[in-house]
């Protein structure tokens, strides 16, 4: 096992074919004019993951192919499973004669001194991609057990105003289909180290934790994490298991995003754009130019 990461030890036992990330349709095309054509179209691929621990099954997300070991792995840091990479013996999808849809089982193996209490984790629901947990008594749960986040982390104004398009110069399937969510986690000094892309924001986030927890970057204490949606509730908890001190969203906050970044210590910006954006929680991280 690799004790820095998981990287060296995912296993490769089940070879699988690139994953579709999109698919062609045919629609027809309205203009103002009256006039209609048919033609084809690309729309992004939502598919079932199933996620097991232990070779039992706990959860069922709606989510793009692609990066998912990563998904199952932020999905495992999210949950509060791990906390880091060597508790995880390895991340496969089930194997083809085991199952009629292989691609969409993943299994995450723990080590042996690693609790897990299964039956809290099971859902045996079909997640929605765009849903979370949110109310102040989840808040509480939070709170208990993941403390505040503590962190010098600063970044200029005028770099942080350069993230998102830098972000949308990540978003290869975005780019085809207009229909996908993007997570990125970048450094201080504005340099991305890592974009995901998914039909559920939440699914990205996971995605991008999972990618930093694989590859020797966690915890995220001196990163930023940016959303190409709004920030919710459950984006800023999942941040901050992640330990994660600053969020920015290109679209708006909730009102318990913002509650839980003003007591979580997190800094939280929403409408983020070239030209402006609004600070709604600890502005001391960001830096006039």
């Amino acid at each position: 096992m690799n004790p820095s990461g998981l990287s060296a030890h995912v296993s490769q036992t089940v070879t699988m074919p690139p994953p579709k990330t999109y698919e062609t349709t045919t629609i027809v095309r309205c203009e103002t004019s009256g006039a209609q054509e048919t033609i084809n179209d690309l729309v992004s691929i939502e598919q079932p993951l199933e996620i097991r621990i232990r070779g039992e099954s706990i959860a069922v997300t709606m989510r793009t192919p692609g990066h998912d070991h990563e998904l199952a792995a932020g999905f495992a840091v999210s949950e509060g499973i791990v906390s880091n990479a060597t508790q995880v013996v390895d991340i496969e999808h089930c194997r083809r004669n085991k199952a009629e849809h292989p691609e969409n089982i993943i299994n995450i193996f723990l080590d042996s001194n690693t609790s897990c209490d299964l039956k809290r984790l099971s859902r045996h629901v079909f997640a929605s991609s765009s849903c979370g947990v949110c109310g102040k008594a989840s808040i509480e749960a939070i709170r208990q057990n993941f403390p505040a986040v503590h962190s010098n982390l600063a970044i200029q104004a005028a770099t942080l105003r350069t993230l998102p398009q830098r972000l949308r110069l990540g978003q290869s399937d975005f780019t085809k289909t207009g229909g996908l969510h993007a997570a990125g986690i970048f450094t201080e000094d504005g340099a991305l180290l890592c974009v995901r892309e998914d039909v559920g924001r939440h699914n990205a986030v996971d995605k991008v934790i999972g990618w930093s927890l694989l590859n020797d970057h966690f915890p995220l204490d001196h990163h930023l994490l940016i959303v190409s949606s709004r920030a919710s509730f459950e984006i800023m908890q999942k941040a901050l298991i992640a330990r994660v001190p600053f969020v920015a969203a290109i679209s708006a906050p909730s009102s318990l995003a913002v509650e839980f970044a003003q007591e979580n210590q997190q800094t939280l910006v929403g409408f983020l754009r070239e030209s402006a954006f609004n600070i709604y929680s600890h502005p001391q991280r960001v830096q006039d130019s």
